[in-house]
């Protein structure tokens, strides 16, 4: 009978994440292929002749495809520089920490403040280029594109590749020495053939946001056109046009389409090991010290573009008066519309990092701790590769046309579900990773013991995930505070945040305060990340009765060793 009850519980969770995805997702997305189509006069294609005749179309659609690969193959190649400096060398423990978050804090920026950056970096009048003496390139157009891409994937492609390094097997390295191997022939035996799937869907994960990135294009794109300003242009523009602006969505959805085809192909290709056997290398001090310094430059290069945020807003008028000052600073927070436009965004972010985390958990929980069928579970396994491959310029576009006259136009209830909804893929990835590692028995003892399931779930199922799930609520949250290509579409007067606020501020040329709000979504990410960190590690202690876990331990351990 309790059995019963836990099989209709988490049915009854199944089919009510299906409901909200089916009506925040599916529906959404049908009526924009709908919208494609339909025209006065009943279905034509006379939308998707007009778009597809255009020059200035197929121009974009090739400059899109072109600098996003391009992005890609440099992001990832930098990624694994600094990955293989953290996973596999005998560079300093403090160096390795420091490189590690700086990798990823490109994250805790909103896109289209990284194109104000870079202007103001590397511009006529821009701070590197007085540092240096001359301008190194045009920064509008393709190599300011390239820039701001690369580094803006950089992070996704880190934390793939590097968490992939991880869980390699380094015992292969010793039987390479041992076989005679120089150094590039272990190299690509130990290291860069099992990886080659990573590899792969670095490049991909970091093709697709740059494809689909609309907040560097808006600042630097300049006359080279690609195609989510297209898009950006075709809806939002002087004369919005539906259906043609239809048509260009679905053909950025067409990638989306691809990306879903190759990532399950790629599965093939991940690594497993039943376990990581603690092997001993020799460090090569050479090598290491020039992946140590290529890891140092990449970084550098990055966080000198970023340099300028913070530097700006303190100057009293760049490059004139170069004085410090306060008063671009407090004059931001005076204004009592740019301070209600933060709270908007904290609650906003607060919301969709409460709901996400409840979805992700809920979808969690009918994948890893249940017995249901496998039609459940690979329903939510589809649901997370969908959504991780709907670029969000899509879905805030189908949102406007389907939410567009009713109750939840501009309002905050549709803007936290789109966030749940775009974000979903990692967030049920990392619950069922944490779930499925938990003692397959518990909610069995429980039965035993006269709990029913649900007080199994509350009493020792989110205790042990706690870590887990601040995890996904910080994961959530983050992005909420960056986002801008969803909520471009739908975002309201009322309801307007931070990053909707930089790209209206870009119109009137206020780059200070753009600069000044860049700099509050980065601190309040930081301050976020760091409590929220903090929480997790605390309770993945108490969890483990105050000791380290077997992971920490293998890390502990590994620190010690001597590579090649």
């Amino acid at each position: 009978m309790t059995l019963r009850k836990k099989d209709f519980e988490l049915r009854l969770i199944f089919f009510g994440i299906g409901a909200l995805f089916l009506a925040f997702l599916f529906a959404p997305m049908i009526g924009i292929i709908l919208k494609s189509f339909l025209g006065g006069e009943g279905i034509t294609l006379e939308f998707y002749k007009s778009v597809f005749g255009r020059r200035d179309f197929l121009t974009a659609l090739g400059n899109s495809f072109k600098i996003a690969a391009i992005a890609g193959v440099l992001a990832s190649i930098a990624a694994f520089v600094i990955a293989y400096t953290i996973n596999y060398t005998g560079a300093p423990t403090w160096f390795k920490k420091v490189i590690q978050v700086t990798a990823t804090l490109p994250m805790l920026l909103p896109t289209i403040a990284y194109g104000f950056a870079i202007i103001y970096s590397l511009g006529n009048q821009g701070l590197l280029t007085k540092l240096l003496g001359r301008k190194l390139f045009d920064i509008y157009g393709f190599w300011g594109l390239l820039l701001g891409y690369s580094i803006y994937t950089l992070p996704v492609a880190f934390l793939l590749i590097s968490n992939t390094m991880s869980y390699v097997d380094k015992k292969t390295i010793i039987v390479s020495k041992i076989m005679g191997d120089n150094y590039f022939q272990t190299m690509w035996i130990a290291v860069l053939r099992p990886l080659m799937g990573t590899f792969a869907g670095a490049f991909i994960q970091s093709f697709f946001l740059s494809f689909t990135d609309f907040g560097i294009p808006a600042s630097v794109g300049g006359k080279y056109h690609v195609i989510a300003t297209l898009l950006y242009n075709e809806m939002l523009g002087g004369i919005p046009d539906f259906n043609r602006g239809a048509v260009v969505a679905v053909v950025i959805l067409l990638p989306s389409a691809g990306s879903i085809l190759l990532l399950h192909a790629l599965e093939k290709y991940n690594i497993r090991y039943d376990r990581i056997s603690l092997a001993q290398h020799r460090y090569n001090k050479t090598a290491d010290s020039l992946w140590g310094f290529s890891s140092s430059l990449l970084i550098l290069v990055a966080l000198s573009i970023f340099a300028v945020i913070f530097a700006l807003p303190l100057i009293k008028h760049w490059p004139y008066q170069l004085s410090f000052t306060m008063d671009h600073v407090s004059s931001v927070f005076a204004d009592d519309n740019l301070t209600g436009v933060y709270l908007n965004t904290l609650i906003m972010a607060f919301s969709t990092a409460l709901v996400g985390t409840l979805v992700a958990y809920g979808a969690a929980l009918v994948s890893a701790r249940s017995h249901l069928p496998k039609f459940f579970k690979a329903g939510v396994d589809s649901l997370a590769l969908i959504t991780n491959t709907i670029p969000g310029m899509v879905l805030g576009l189908a949102y406007l046309f389907c939410f567009s006259g009713s109750f939840l136009q501009n309002t905050f209830y549709l803007m936290v579900v789109c966030n749940v909804i775009h974000y979903f893929s990692t967030p049920y990835l990392m619950m069922n990773n944490s779930l499925s590692k938990m003692n397959a028995g518990w909610e069995t003892t429980g039965m035993l013991m006269g709990d029913s399931w649900g007080k199994t779930i509350v009493r020792v199922i989110t205790p042990n995930a706690a870590g887990s799930l601040l995890s996904v609520f910080s994961y959530y949250f983050i992005n909420a505070m960056v986002t801008i290509s969803a909520l471009i579409f739908i975002v309201g007067t009322d309801t307007m945040v931070l990053t909707t606020k930089i790209k209206q501020l870009q119109y009137f040329n206020k780059y200070n305060e753009v600069f000044v709000l860049s700099m509050l979504i980065l601190f309040t990410n930081l301050v976020a990340k760091a409590l929220l960190a903090g929480l997790a590690y605390n309770k993945t202690r108490k969890n483990n009765g105050g000791k380290k876990s077997k992971a920490t331990k293998v890390r502990d351990i590994s620190k010690g060793r001597k590579e090649f």
